[in-house]
């Protein structure tokens, strides 16, 4: 692929696990796999979150801005896997988060990521959203590859060896 791909909403959900409402890309418009990525998140009204936050005030969350920001990286972490269908890229960590303008309904997100270090069980990724072509967030993100699959846990009193009690024993 080259820096001319495109996917659109259909083909972002062959490589990412979340779904509405918490897909937060819906175009990649440019990608050079394991280098940078270029995605655009249109923002509406119809988002959950503007009921809350703020009523007659409506602003996107900063962290829902940062999470759009890790999500276009693992697109592009997950498109250099083989196996990708048997693991999952997750969000380990932000650092040098600045919030410079507000993101608000009738906003077009451009959302713009380039690969730090890209190693096959971690990455470190910088992203930088724009709004009309000025700068609304910026982060350096880190992620890590974990299986899809979890692994069974053992209950809370099986793992100690101790019996649980019901709330009104453990008050007598």
């Amino acid at each position: 692929m080259t820096s001319a791909a495109r996917f659109d909403i259909q083909e972002i959900m062959n490589f990412l696990p979340h779904r509405y409402p918490f897909l937060l890309i819906d175009r990649v418009i440019e990608f050079e796999p394991s280098k940078r990525v270029v995605v655009l998140k249109n923002v509406t009204i119809n988002e959950p979150f503007f009921q809350g936050h703020f009523p007659g005030y409506p602003i996107m969350p900063g962290v829902l801005v940062v999470e759009a920001m890790a999500q276009a990286g693992g697109l592009l972490m997950t498109a250099a896997m083989e196996d990708r269908e048997k693991k999952l890229v997750v969000f380990s960590g932000i650092e040098n988060a600045k919030f410079r303008r507000p993101v608000s309904p009738g906003d077009q997100l451009m959302i713009e990521v380039n690969v730090l270090a890209l190693r096959s069980r971690a990455g470190r990724m910088e992203g930088k959203a724009y709004v009309d072509g000025k700068l609304a967030c910026e982060a350096t993100l880190t992620c890590q590859v974990v299986p899809r699959t979890r692994e069974a846990r053992p209950a809370p009193a099986e793992a100690n060896g101790v019996v649980a009690e019901t709330p009104s024993e453990a008050a007598r």
